[in-house]
């Protein structure tokens, strides 16, 4: 019987497949999709591919129907098992597989799973996955084929390779993770072993219910057990990871949360003494702040489109040392492999810690203090999101207005800049400012709400916002 299948239209998102298990998301998606990734894997002359789940309740059955499509298709599958996304994508970097797929639903709620995919070694996005929806309703794959699967623990490999890397010296730190109930637990609880210093790892089982807080590191509110084990053992910093720790997120010694580009700067200026002039690539959320201090570090600062898989393409194409996102996804080139690996970005983290001389809320103090809104996002249709970027940015040319519309429109004027984007993944547009006052910051709202309503829009809901940083 020939085979087809129809998705629900909502769970081919821009970066990932995403759904809510048994509602948008069901085991015969995940058939679908390993026999329509594996077709275009085998049509681009590989046979391997590698699979890893997250801790996730529905993940081991979905993992199941997700390998049973992949051998349908004449693959050769490598499970790697239970753990974060990083170590499958080593996993598939090291052992150099045509493709890689890991089953996670990330830092979204417990109900949902996901698949993130990579092909030949390069992020698997955007036309790619309308494909895998088109080939499915077409029956467009390969004939029934029979492949096989074998199981592999990389683990012990990927630990060491992390270890490897620590360059604080034998400076003694006292670190607290938090884990949050995320797939990274058994791995992260052997690595910090390995490390000089007095390591707490808190909520190291993983359980898909996490059932001490939702795990989004760049959310205050899912921080507070980190802050306060901070404050009790007087740490020099904490650490806490997503879901399948691809993202991460850092308090400092005072138990202050540091954004995702005040990180950026910490880690850009360390690798910029051994790469003097490289190109750092941020995305266009990113504070001026940190395009400022890359400069001023000697690297060339270069804004880009936001989402991981895009900043990833990016990086390859510049072969950049490192880069990184407001969401905490952190990539580095220099000594590592491209990808977001947020173990990683945190072992980096502490060697340069170990070697300051100064504390980390002192360095982040230091920087240039400016006023911003959080991220706003508000509801707009679909198809009318990305007319209405048009309309503003051909209205802000006409004024002759100074900006960059690589992403959206960022606008900059004498008080910051404002920022307008259309999601890529939900139905909704996403603006920002960020002013060095608070009657500048007044006055880049004005701008944003002007070209909103310009474009028959209403103002967004701006309370609860100037988190100075």
């Amino acid at each position: 019987m020939a085979f087809t299948h129809h998705f629900d239209p909502t769970v081919l998102r821009e970066y990932d497949i995403r759904g809510i298990v048994g509602k948008t998301l069901h085991g015969a998606d995940a058939f679908a999709i390993g026999r329509c990734f594996g077709t275009i894997v085998a049509r681009g002359g590989g046979s391997v591919v590698a699979v890893g789940y997250d801790g996730r309740l529905s993940s081991p059955a979905l993992e199941a129907e997700l390998v049973a499509g992949l051998k349908a298709s004449g693959m050769e599958v490598v499970r790697i098992g239970r753990g974060p996304t990083p170590m499958l994508y080593y996993a598939s970097t090291v052992l150099k597989t045509g493709g890689a797929v890991m089953l996670t639903g990330s830092h979204n709620p417990p109900d949902y799973n996901g698949f993130k995919m990579m092909l030949s070694g390069k992020p698997f996005f955007g036309e790619q996955i309308k494909q895998i929806g088109a080939m499915a309703a077409s029956g467009d794959v390969v004939a029934q084929a029979q492949g096989s699967d074998r199981s592999l623990d990389i683990s012990e490999e990927y630990i060491a390779r992390l270890a490897k890397d620590w360059d604080g010296g034998d400076r003694h730190l006292n670190v607290v993770w938090d884990n949050g109930n995320g797939a990274a637990g058994d791995v992260l609880v052997r690595l910090v072993k390995r490390l000089p210093g007095t390591h707490t790892v808190l909520f190291p089982e993983i359980d898909g219910k996490f059932p001490n807080h939702h795990p989004d590191p760049t959310v205050p509110k899912n921080l507070e057990a980190l802050v306060a084990e901070v404050a009790r053992r007087g740490a020099d910093l904490g650490i806490a990871f997503d879901g399948d720790a691809d993202r991460i997120g850092v308090v400092d010694d005072g138990g202050t949360m540091m954004f995702g580009d005040q990180l950026l700067v910490v880690l850009a200026r360390d690798v910029l003494k051994k790469h003097p002039g490289a190109t750092i690539i941020a995305d266009v959320k990113a504070s001026q702040v940190l395009f400022d201090e890359i400069a001023r570090a000697g690297g060339k600062p270069e804004m880009w489109r936001t989402g991981h898989s895009l900043i990833k393409a990016r990086m390859a194409e510049t072969a950049c040392p490192l880069a990184g996102e407001m969401s905490g996804h952190i990539f580095f080139n220099d000594h590592w492999y491209g990808f977001d690996d947020a173990l990683y970005a945190g072992i980096r983290l502490l060697g340069i810690v170990a070697r300051s001389p100064e504390k980390l809320s002192a360095t982040r103090a230091a920087l240039p203090q400016v006023i911003n809104t959080p991220e706003l996002r508000f509801n707009c249709d679909d198809q009318r999101k990305f007319a209405v970027i048009t309309e503003v940015a051909a209205r802000l040319r006409a004024a002759g207005a100074r900006m960059s519309d690589i992403d959206g429109v960022r606008v900059n004027t004498e008080d910051g800049w404002w920022l307008l984007r259309a999601s890529n993944t939900q139905a909704v547009l996403v603006a920002r400012c960020e002013a060095s006052s608070e009657a500048g910051l007044e006055r880049l709202k004005a701008a944003l709400v002007s070209q909103l309503e310009a474009s028959g829009l209403e103002a967004p809901d701006f309370s609860g916002e100037n988190a100075g940083h």
